[in-house]
């Protein structure tokens, strides 16, 4: 293809921006009753406050600031675990606080450490590399360590597909501590030798079970494969999603120490418990004329509305435009200038409605999402449950609906009652 020129604007630097966040919900308190289950050999006690935690002054200002001031439950029992320097393997639902969950005992372990790059160095070694699957959950992941990290020397970096190569190379080279990538352009900056990986101590898998199934299997593999990355007793594995099908437990083995730990929150794969779920059964010819009629009864509330294909995500939101319901799209063939004005419009309530394929269905945390609706019902429940989990994050609460048509959706039926049942 054409040669990709395009070079993301830098974020805004000033420390307001960096520690912009928003509102806990109403339910925020009661993700306490949720049950957690920790399953391996002698796991250390979960955390009642991040005062146990004995941080340095630094990285608890940081948390101060960025509005962290209770631990979810994930985070209680993550952050000992690792602080331990033991291989994780967690599962908890959608919006429940898993990015802080590794990020934060990484940081003060690396605080405690020391760290060693420098900006002069040929090749760079980052400590830790984290791994995710789109773009904008990776960079959303990088903007998350930013708070972090705030008036340490500990540098973060994100490099993703979509960006002119030469400006990756360019932030890595800049000092790299913590690096924050798609699968594609990590082995890519690999294979050019900018990033060396001797000094790895944590590895990241984030959405695990995506980077592990068909998709990224095989980049995983790869990476772990590489002669410089430190074998799985000489580093630490974290891998976290809000959901973990059986088989991807199986394969997480290869990556994680024997004696890892897994904490389940709820139950695995569950669905956010804030979402409020309605399943309505629509013919295919008939759901144009659902959709509009949910959007025009919703107002300007944020939207997001999920189908299967690309061209189809298109022709959805221009359809919508038609409609007088100012909407744009997000998929895998938009150019990643395209994919970021559509998430800066969606998030502005320019466009106050995203259609959107698959790319938009995991970790994405924008503000303000009250619905979402699977116009178009994926392949796996896994899916399902992080598409609703676009919604009812932190605490708030939002409104799922499904439109179900027996004869393409009727393979999920029995989940789908699962699901809705737990």
């Amino acid at each position: 293809g054409p040669k990709v020129t395009y070079v993301p604007p830098p974020p805004p630097d000033d420390e307001q921006a960096i520690f912009a966040h928003y509102q806990t919900g109403i339910n925020f308190d009661k993700y306490d009753e949720n049950v957690v289950e920790v399953s391996g050999l002698h796991p250390p006690a979960p955390l009642l406050t991040f005062e146990e935690a004995n941080l340095c002054q630094t990285l608890n200002l940081n948390i101060a600031k960025a509005g962290y001031s209770k631990l979810t439950p994930v985070q209680k029992y993550s952050i000992p675990i690792i602080l331990a320097g033991r291989d994780l393997m967690a599962c908890a639902q959608t919006g429940s606080g898993k990015t802080a969950a590794f990020l934060l005992p990484i940081v003060a372990n690396m605080m405690r450490d020391g760290i060693t790059g420098s900006s002069f160095k040929e090749q760079q070694e980052p400590e830790c590399i984290i791994v995710a699957p789109t773009r904008e959950l990776v960079n959303q992941i990088f903007l998350e360590a930013r708070k972090f990290v705030y008036g340490t020397f500990i540098r973060p970096v994100v490099i993703y597909g979509g960006t002119q190569t030469d400006h990756s190379i360019y932030q890595v080279m800049q000092g790299c501590n913590i690096l924050c990538a798609t699968p594609g352009r990590l082995l890519d900056i690999i294979r050019r030798e900018k990033i060396g990986l001797h000094e790895v101590k944590y590895l990241v898998l984030d959405e695990a079970d995506r980077m592990l199934d068909m998709g990224f299997g095989l980049d995983m593999k790869k990476l772990i494969s590489c002669p410089t990355m430190p074998p799985k007793d000489k580093r630490q594995t974290l891998m976290f999603s809000a959901t973990f099908p059986k088989e991807v437990q199986r394969l997480a083995g290869e990556f994680l120490k024997t004696d890892y730990l897994f904490v389940v929150v709820g139950h695995v794969g569950g669905a956010c418990s804030d979402v409020q779920q309605n399943i309505l059964q629509v013919p295919q010819y008939s759901k144009r004329d659902k959709l509009i009629e949910i959007l025009q009864s919703t107002g300007r509330e944020r939207t997001m509305v999920f189908v299967d294909k690309k061209k189809k995500a298109d022709y959805i939101a221009a359809f919508l435009c038609q409609e007088k319901i100012p909407a744009t799209s997000i998929h895998a063939d938009r150019e990643q200038r395209e994919r970021e004005i559509a998430l800066q419009d969606f998030r502005s309530g320019k466009c106050p409605v995203l259609v959107a394929t698959s790319v938009a269905a995991r970790g994405l945390d924008i503000e303000n999402v009250q619905h979402v609706i699977n116009f178009d019902l994926p392949s796996t429940i896994e899916e399902y449950v992080h598409r609703i989990g676009r919604t009812g994050r932190c605490g708030n609460t939002g409104k799922a609906v499904c439109f179900f048509d027996n004869n393409s959706d009727g393979h999920l039926a029995q989940s789908l009652v699962k699901v809705l049942s737990d």
